[in-house]
């Protein structure tokens, strides 16, 4: 069924998910923040910041006026960085006249409140919601534009409100599961960008294959440790948007979170590295919101911890990784 659907975000992954969405029949309207990125898009069929050297589907439309994509459709799906979701919804807030189904596919965990996506959506949108969604899964922007293979998951506390998700987006390429473990999707959303982090500094240090294998697998036993204790079914993380998207974030050269610990390890400072980078790096920003939830639960986050004095006290990366593996002996 054809539906009009509004993208908030002109990044890589917003005009990724947008062009699925063409591809798969909808009228799709995407929200860029500048009039020049609006016009390259409606104009040359081009997002060279973030896509550089692809062309996207004649169909897709894009505006810098936020208030005529929020009356595009009733369906918004918001593909923003963490820390861009509350103040755009804040501005959405007021174009809103009947209630929207929104999804969002954000990784993070906004810093000040230690929320996660969707409970910042609706607190900000309260009744003015009839759903929220999170989509999220191992997938690269530049692979699903090349249509390669990609699965995701669409999370709801509904389960027909993830079927509906899934409908929208499945295609030949683009293969989407349903799960009503909102918690456990958007906790290892955003927590595996840490692990990242860490698995970049392993390898800018010189460390080798064992070294990150280990890394991750540690890393998937923290972030499982946080989720169940906030209340996420433990096998969530075995899925696509736990072990799934931490393995694709913690080895690929796409993803930004491996690329900003690989120049921290090194020796760029922080920011240097934000710098080269040239785009967010969501696990800078999570892992202060971590580091927060494990002293909320009461949870042992060692690589959390690690991560956070190398990033925000200056700590030594050698040494930072010396303390972790001398720590004391214990049951896996």
């Amino acid at each position: 069924m054809r539906e009009q659907i509004t993208v908030i975000g002109a990044g890589s992954w917003g005009t990724a998910l947008a062009s699925v969405l063409v591809e798969n029949g909808h009228d799709v309207l995407i929200w860029c923040r500048s009039d020049q990125q609006a016009d390259e898009i409606n104009n040359h069929l081009t997002n060279e910041k973030y896509l550089p050297g692809i062309t996207l589907p004649a169909q897709l439309k894009a505006t810098s006026h936020l208030e005529q994509a929020v009356h595009f459709s009733e369906t918004l799906l918001f593909v923003l960085p963490t820390n861009a979701i509350r103040p755009v919804a804040e501005q959405i807030k007021s174009f809103i006249t009947t209630p929207k189904f929104v999804i969002h596919a954000a990784k993070g965990i906004e810093r000040d409140s230690d929320l996660r996506i969707s409970e910042v959506l609706t607190e900000v949108l309260a009744d003015q919601l009839s759903a929220v969604v999170a989509l999220s899964g191992p997938s690269h922007a530049e692979e699903v534009m090349r249509r390669d293979i990609t699965s995701i998951t669409a999370a709801a506390h509904d389960i027909e409100v993830a079927q509906k998700v899934q409908s929208l987006f499945m295609n030949e390429y683009f293969r989407v599961y349903t799960n009503t473990d909102m918690i456990g999707v958007e906790i290892g959303a955003a927590l595996k960008n840490i692990i990242a982090i860490g698995s970049g500094v392993i390898t800018g240090l010189g460390y080798g294959d064992n070294a990150r294998a280990a890394l991750i697998t540690r890393g998937l036993a923290e972030i499982t440790r946080l989720g169940v204790k906030m209340g996420a079914d433990p096998l969530t993380f075995s899925g696509l948007s736990g072990v799934g998207d931490l393995v694709v974030t913690c080895m690929s050269t796409h993803s930004r979170n491996f690329k900003a610990g690989q120049l921290i390890g090194q020796g760029y400072t922080v920011e240097a590295m934000l710098a080269e980078v040239g785009m967010v790096v969501e696990g800078f920003y999570t892992t202060i919101g971590a580091n927060q939830l494990a002293d909320n639960y009461d949870v042992d986050l060692p690589i959390a911890r690690a991560l956070y004095r190398v990033l925000y006290e200056e700590a030594d990366p050698q040494v930072a990784i010396e303390r972790l593996m001398n720590r004391e002996g214990k049951s896996e």
